[in-house]
């Protein structure tokens, strides 16, 4: 039998299947460990290459599998899924993932650090508040509306809701308006907790170096910097286009025949980036139609062909590019030269 090289496991709550296999791909072990059994299984194994899909908990074994001596690969679950042989089952996926860590053109995800995944809570936080009152701002909208009272979107038409809700001569009846009064209170603690978060993210904006140069970069400001100086893997890709693909602001292909047909944007990748790239971009073109832009600039030629919500994606395609370029190589902003 031949010395273990890698070894693939299969992540769960409790019982955790790994898959043995020496450089050949030969088969060596398959087995179950429990939970508490896991790193001391590991520390009964040679150094070798352990495998593991990137997913919840993921990056958090492969801090501590790797202080056995073990190097250690996090592999997309998607690119995974095609190694996966007929019937899905713990033991097929350990396997599939073993088999792709030992493809020599697989991509791996960078393991995080505990401070990288603390400080990305705050962006995960203060998208789960905001989630939770849109949803309180819909409900209200919608209960109204059954009332005979319509009222716009968007956040700025609240007090027109808490207005309908607390005057008694619009005609709610008296029975839902302690249930209104409830979600209007609800409301506005959601509304406290995230201004508390968005003071924390412009403080650490303040404070950390890097979020200070990315600010730098037209229409990136404290939130939008301090998320990409926690979540943005920079040092893993070779260019700004790979970062930028990474992200999902590339066209989807589906090219055959030696045709290229390109679709809609990937969508792949850090979604809290992508969105928060596209707000930073809208903000530019905002300010472009207020104040306008060089005559010839890439922006004005942008706008006169294109659709306005593609020239946004391709703006944030472009912002996510120079993201890279600051991040990758230590430098500030600088904005091109226009021409006479």
């Amino acid at each position: 039998m031949g010395q273990v090289s890698t070894i693939g496991v299969d992540l769960a709550k409790s019982v955790f299947q790994v898959h043995g296999a020496d450089t050949s791909g030969a088969v060596l072990f398959r087995r179950k460990r429990r939970r508490h059994q896991v790193l001391a299984f590991f520390s009964s194994q040679p150094p070798c290459t352990v495998a593991m899909e990137a997913c919840s908990s993921s990056h958090y074994w492969a801090r501590e599998i790797t202080k056995l001596g073990h190097t250690v690969r996090l592999i997309s679950p998607a690119y995974v899924k095609p190694f996966v042989k007929r019937q899905k089952n713990d033991a097929a996926d350990a396997e599939a993932i073993c088999e792709a860590a030992q493809r020599p053109t697989m991509r791996f995800v960078a393991p995080k650090s505990e401070q990288a995944q603390a400080a990305a809570i705050v962006f995960r936080a203060r998208d789960l508040l905001v989630k939770q009152r849109t949803q309180i701002i819909n409900a209200l909208r919608g209960h109204l509306a059954e009332f005979g009272i319509v009222v716009a979107k968007g956040p700025a038409r609240v007090p027109q809701l808490v207005r309908a809700v607390e005057d008694a001569a619009e005609p709610v009846p008296e029975l839902a308006r302690p249930i209104l009064q409830m979600l209007i209170e609800t409301l506005r603690g959601l509304d406290e907790q995230v201004t508390r978060l968005d003071r924390e993210i412009a403080q650490r904006a303040k404070e950390d170096e890097t979020a200070r140069r990315l600010m730098t970069i037209p229409g990136v400001g404290p939130v939008i910097a301090v998320a990409l100086a926690a979540l943005a893997p920079a040092e893993t890709f070779k260019r700004g286009r790979d970062f930028a693909a990474w992200v999902g602001l590339t066209p989807l292909q589906r090219s055959t025949g030696g045709r290229q047909k390109l679709g809609a944007t990937s969508k792949m990748g850090e979604r809290t980036l992508r969105r928060l790239l596209i707000i930073g971009a809208n903000s530019i073109l905002l300010r472009v139609a207020r104040h306008g832009a060089p005559a010839g600039s890439w922006i004005t030629r942008m706008l006169a062909r294109k659709p306005p919500m593609l020239v946004r994606v391709a703006l944030a395609n472009k912002m996510a590019r120079i993201v890279w370029a600051l991040l990758a190589r230590g430098e500030v902003y600088r904005a091109p030269a226009v021409g006479a």
